[in-house]
This record gives structure tokens, C-alpha cells and sequence, in this order.
């Protein structure tokens, strides 16, 4: 860690360690009537409010006391958004002990790979996941025990699984007087893995002093804007980067809190909507393009619903233009990264934005926005010389600040850092406001020609075509220029578009250079386990695709 000069003159403040049991403990003190909502994987809807929370976290904090997790050990979780879960967050993290959220989506052998590497000592999962937890549990080399989020009549006849326990019998069994350690804030709070699209995942070691800075700065105005006045449902999910951080922020602002479940489909999330009227959301495009679409089809409109925020990938501006025009919902755009914690821009305007007409406050809206408090950025050229901030030019994205790994857990893959800052990967703009705009991936740039063509581009300007539902474009080989463009399109159901007429709809809008050389249509992108599209997958798939000459 870096050292600093200490100062002659000192502040004379109270020196309270920033810990995440502080949030629910205020929580619970401010805002302890205020509900959690939750659609339980039983199917039911179950209520309660910020202190029923509090108690039962110091319950199950008791029980894993009582089964021997001791401070900066690991505990996994496998389960979606929901009021055990939530409780775990606290539990687990407060006691001094390390959450460590395991990405259900995965297959079995990453799982155990994850499972192992954290050297979880106890595993705690909804039972949607008994299959899964069946398959890998054999292969997990330091876990003592599972936990089914459940009641005792949920707990399975036959199992594989060994030492399993269940969740309602170990709150049952223990009291609700615990008191909350107080340790260094610098201590490990979460661990969170990559998704590993390359490689085996790698884990980001959160602090507690790095969460609650987190979510101070995420709930600000310019940021996620969370207040007491909210009803808040994240669909991203608790073991996505800890639901974007959501799970601290919410309960900190006193809002109140949504879990959906499991049910992500457009129809389960509008009902949810609805019957507890909710006034702002967070999730992935591939799931809010479900939503606009189920509400389409059913000409439904939102009675409450007044903001989102998307991330995860590039919102494309037709899905914002639909939540604007269609819903008037606000849509913030975010960027981050688990690396992140995740959050490091928002996308809001500033006065002088107010009195451009609606495609140049638009044009703003699109860019992945500006750096929140807590996080500087930066763009490089490939010797790692600073490049201008004049919108225009492109470099790869580094980043830095207190909520941003100085390295991976166990120090996988070495020193990451480049001159004390953090390389994203991503290829962004930066404009004068210090408005940023990813441009790509770095993995996913198209090299034509010495030249690069950004993909993010080309697809937002396909999905605003009205019978394009999806679309992805990758770099194919090209015997002249090494790579060209090739536009991977899924249509809208009962829609129709030639090659020629979604080429056509390029024009003017682009470099002609960087137009698509061709158009495939296809049933369906493949998504990973965090609801990104998996360009490594179409690569492989489109590698020996044959571009058509001039």
C-alpha cells in the first residue's frame, strides 16, 4: 500500500471505521419500517421490512459463527435476488467474514474451479440450484457444508450433497443478540470473479472501506440517484458484481427494496412493476429488450416506473429512444467493471444540456457518461502517451481510484497495474466535459487496413432499424484489408429485412468505409453468464465465413 507524509497538524475527528454492518445497522435505526419485497423461488411474494432484516443477518451471523467461519475466511452464495440472500450480504461481510457470490450461469467445472480458488469453507444456494450444487459439490475440495436457502420442508429426501443444512433451522436455532465486530476497514468484504471468457475467472477482493465509498458515490444524483422517495428493483443480478452495488446503496438511502427472483422474463418483471410501483430499476440491455418487447406486443405502459439504469454493455440508442419517448422513463447510462466495484461513469446532463433539442441531448446520453467522485480516468495511446480529450480521439481506458483493484485475488496474472493505473481493456473517447464513450472492446476492434473500426457503432445503428431486434458485428478475415466488418442481425418476430435494404440504412451515417462488406441473419446471439453477447463464440463460428468481392 502506498505510504503518504503525515502532517504536523492532524484533524481531530472520531476515528470509525467504515464497515458494511454500519448500513444495515442504519438501516435499521432510520429506516427500519420501510419493506423488502421479494419474489421467492417458492413462487410466493413475501414482505418484511429493513428490521426483520437486520435481526435475522445477526441470526444467521450467530450461526456461522457457531459452525466455525472465522474472520477473512470465505462463505460462497449461489441464489438470486431475494431476502435470504440479502441477509447473507450482511452476515457474512459483518462478522468480519468474506461473501464470495458465485455466478450460477456458470458450468459445473467452473464453479468448483471458483469454489476451490476462493476456498470457500461453507456454500449457501437457493434450491433452483440443488442440480447444480449436486454436480460440482464432490469436486470442492475445502468446503465443510452446504445451506439450502430454505424451509425444512424444501430440504431434498436424497441427496448427493454432503453435510447439507438448512437455512431456516439455523436461524431458528440462534438468537438475534450479536453485535457487530469492529475491525480495520481495509479488510477483505466481497469477492467477486471475472466472467473468464479467457482463461479462468479471476477474483476482485473488495474492502469494506471500498463498498461503503462505493455506495455513497453510486446513490449520489449524478450517479444511480437512490433517495427514500424510491421503490427500487435490481433484475441485475446479487451475483453479478453485487447487483452493481445496489444491495448497499438501497438500504443505506432508506428506499424501498424489490427482489424479483428468479422470474426475468418481460411479462414477471412488468407485473413486479406494477403491483409494488416501482420508480427505478438496473439491468443489462438483453433484459430490458425483453421488457420493451412484452410491452409491445400487450401495448402496456408503466404507472410509476420514472428511471433505469442500463449497463453491462452499450444501451443501444434505439432502446433508449423507446424508454424516452414511448415511456418517458429516464435511462442512465453506466459503465463499470467487477474490477470496478463495478461503477465508474453515469451518463447525466449538466444545465448546459438542458436547451438542446432532444437528439442533442441524445448524442450526450449515448456516451457512457462521466467519471462519478472516486474515480479518474484516462486515455492512452499503445506506448501509454495521453491522448486528448477532444471527443474524437480514441485510446485504450485506464482507470484509477479507491473502489478499483490494485490487483487480482492471490495475485492471479501478476502486477495488472500500469504506472498505478488499472487497464480496462476498453477503447474509449473522451470529450471535453469529460464525457466517456467506448467505442469497444480492445479484443473486439476490427483492424482494416492499419485502421480501426469501432463495432459498438455499427450495431446501434442496425438495432435502430424497425425490424432488427438484436444485432452483433465481428472482424473476418479479408485477404486485402486483414479484417473487414460483418453485421450478425436477429430479427424482430413477424419482421422482414433484405441485406440490401440493412446495408442501404448505412448511409450517411457513417464513414462509407466502415460500412458492414456483409449481413448475416441468425436465430439468436449467444449471451453469457453475466447477459453480454459472446463475440469469442461468433468468431469461432464465423471464421471461415467467405466475404463477398467487390
Amino acid at each position: 500500500m502506498a505510504q503518504y507524509p503525515q502532517s504536523p497538524t492532524m484533524g481531530q475527528m472520531m476515528d470509525r471505521p467504515l464497515l458494511i454492518s454500519s448500513i444495515i445497522e442504519h438501516a435499521d435505526r432510520y429506516f427500519g419500517s420501510n419493506e423488502i419485497v421479494s419474489r421467492r423461488v417458492e413462487g410466493d411474494i413475501h414482505r418484511y421490512t429493513y428490521r426483520d432484516c437486520h435481526k435475522r443477518a445477526r441470526q444467521l451471523a450467530n450461526a456461522l459463527a457457531g459452525l466455525g467461519v472465522k474472520m477473512g475466511e470465505r462463505v460462497g452464495t449461489i441464489a438470486w435476488n431475494g431476502y435470504r440472500h440479502m441477509e447473507a450480504y450482511y452476515a457474512i461481510s459483518g462478522s468480519g467474514a468474506v461473501l464470495h457470490t458465485i455466478n450460477p450461469r456458470l458450468h459445473p467445472e467452473q464453479v468448483a474451479y471458483i469454489a476451490n480458488h476462493a476456498e470457500d469453507q461453507y456454500i449457501l444456494f437457493d434450491m433452483t440450484f440443488l442440480p447444480l450444487v449436486e454436480a460440482f459439490a464432490s469436486h470442492c475440495n475445502t468446503v465443510k457444508g452446504f445451506i439450502l436457502m430454505g424451509d425444512r420442508d424444501r430440504m431434498p429426501a436424497t441427496t448427493t450433497i454432503p453435510n447439507l443444512m438448512c437455512y431456516e433451522d439455523l436461524i431458528a436455532a440462534n438468537s438475534a443478540e450479536f453485535e457487530w465486530p469492529l475491525f480495520d476497514e481495509n479488510a477483505a468484504s466481497s469477492l467477486c470473479y471475472t466472467s473468464g471468457t479467457t482463461g479462468n475467472p479471476k477474483g476482485a477482493l473488495y474492502s469494506h472501506r471500498s463498498t461503503v465509498l462505493h455506495s455513497y458515490a453510486s446513490a449520489m444524483p449524478d450517479s444511480l440517484n437512490v433517495s427514500a422517495r424510491d421503490t427500487v428493483l435490481p433484475v441485475v443480478p446479487m451475483f453479478h458484481v453485487n447487483a452493481w452495488g445496489l444491495p448497499y446503496s438501497v438500504p443505506l438511502t432508506g428506499a424501498k427494496m424489490v427482489f424479483p427472483g428468479p422470474a426475468l422474463d418481460g411479462k414477471s418483471i412488468y407485473d413486479l412493476f406494477e403491483a409494488e410501483q416501482v420508480t427505478f430499476s438496473a439491468g443489462v440491455p438483453t433484459v430490458w429488450l425483453g421488457l420493451l418487447t412484452y410491452m409491445a406486443q400487450n401495448e402496456l405502459k408503466f404507472s410509476s416506473f420514472k428511471r433505469t439504469v442500463i449497463g453491462g454493455s452499450a444501451c443501444p440508442p434505439a432502446m433508449m429512444r423507446a424508454f424516452r419517448q414511448q415511456h418517458g422513463v429516464e435511462v442512465v447510462h453506466a459503465w463499470g467493471m467487477t474490477e470496478m466495484s463495478p461503477l465508474g461513469t453515469c451518463g447525466t446532463l449538466q444545465t448546459k444540456h438542458l436547451g438542446l433539442s432532444e437528439e442533442g441531448q441524445m448524442a450526450v446520453l449515448a456516451k457512457q457518461g462521466h467519471a462519478i467522485f472516486g474515480v479518474d480516468m484516462k486515455i492512452v495511446d499503445d506506448a501509454g502517451v495521453e491522448l486528448p480529450w477532444d471527443g474524437s480521439t480514441y485510446g485504450n481506458l485506464l482507470v484509477r481510484g479507491p473502489w478499483i483493484i490494485s490487483s487480482y485475488f492471490k495475485n492471479e496474472g501478476g502486477d495488472v497495474l500500469v504506472d498505478g493505473w488499472f487497464p480496462t481493456g476498453d477503447v474509449a473517447t473522451i470529450d471535453a466535459d469529460g464525457y466517456m464513450q467506448i467505442t469497444d472492446r480492445s479484443k473486439d476492434v476490427i483492424k482494416s487496413g492499419g485502421e480501426w473500426i469501432g463495432t459498438i457503432d455499427l450495431e446501434n445503428i442496425a438495432m435502430a432499424h424497425p425490424a432488427v431486434l438484436q444485432a452483433a458485428c465481428i472482424g473476418v478475415f479479408h485477404p486485402k484489408w486483414d479484417e473487414r466488418p460483418l453485421l450478425l442481425v436477429v430479427k424482430k418476430t413477424g419482421a422482414d429485412v433484405t441485406k440490401e435494404a440493412l446495408l442501404a440504412f448505412y448511409e450517411g451515417k457513417i464513414a462509407k468505409w466502415w460500412t458492414p462488406d456483409d449481413i448475416a441473419f441468425i436465430d439468436a446471439l449467444p449471451v453469457g453468464a453475466t447477459g453480454k453477447i459472446l463475440k469469442n463464440k461468433l468468431r469461432e463460428q464465423f471464421k471461415d465465413h467467405v466475404l463477398p468481392t467487390a
